[in-house]
């Protein structure tokens, strides 16, 4: 879908990779080994981002860090086109409808820090939540997107440990 509307790879990575998940960072050369590009033609993105606004940058020690532009105009809206892309909205929206209780729902492992991946990891918290029915939701839902989906689902009182990056994509940040 992207790829008809911005023919630039390193432009539709950069906007996945920054955007899915705007409390992640990345530096040149770390993007570029992740891409698989040259440092130069990321760099070119990157400044024409930066330029624009999109995205922010720091200097960490010998390092330029960059990061997503939450107070972009339109962050929301770009980040709800990676969700699309990936197909997570559609995920989501499945997963809604008749499961049960549902209060929030993460996006975790490598896509919740941006990164392509052929899994898409997800927890869900509720309570009477349809575990069958998940089974077949997922199920429908992996034939639209084309990529497996790995579901995990906890109680409303048992608590998120887990050392993964997550990105919550449904419900309310719980307080601290």
């Amino acid at each position: 879908m992207l790829e008809a509307l911005i023919q630039n790879k390193t432009r539709i990575r950069l906007i996945l990779r920054l955007f899915l998940n705007p409390k992640s960072n990345a530096y040149l050369r770390g993007l570029a080994n992740e891409f698989n590009e040259s440092t130069n033609s990321v760099r070119i993105e990157l400044n024409r981002f930066e330029e624009a606004g999109l995205i922010k940058s720091t200097t960490q020690g010998n390092r330029k860090v960059y990061k997503a532009n939450t107070d972009f105009p339109l962050f929301s809206e770009l980040q709800n086109i990676a969700f699309k892309h990936l197909g997570i909205d559609k995920i989501v929206d499945q997963i809604l409808i008749k499961i049960g209780n549902l209060k929030r729902v993460y996006l975790v492992g490598d896509m919740a820090v941006g990164l392509n991946s052929s899994i898409i990891d997800l927890v869900l918290v509720g309570s009477d939540i349809n575990v069958e029915f998940v089974a077949k939701l997922v199920k429908r839902a992996e034939k639209h997107v084309n990529k497996k989906i790995r579901t995990v689902i906890y109680s409303e009182d048992e608590s998120l440990n887990f050392d993964q990056p997550k990105l919550l994509i449904f419900g309310e940040q719980l307080a601290k």
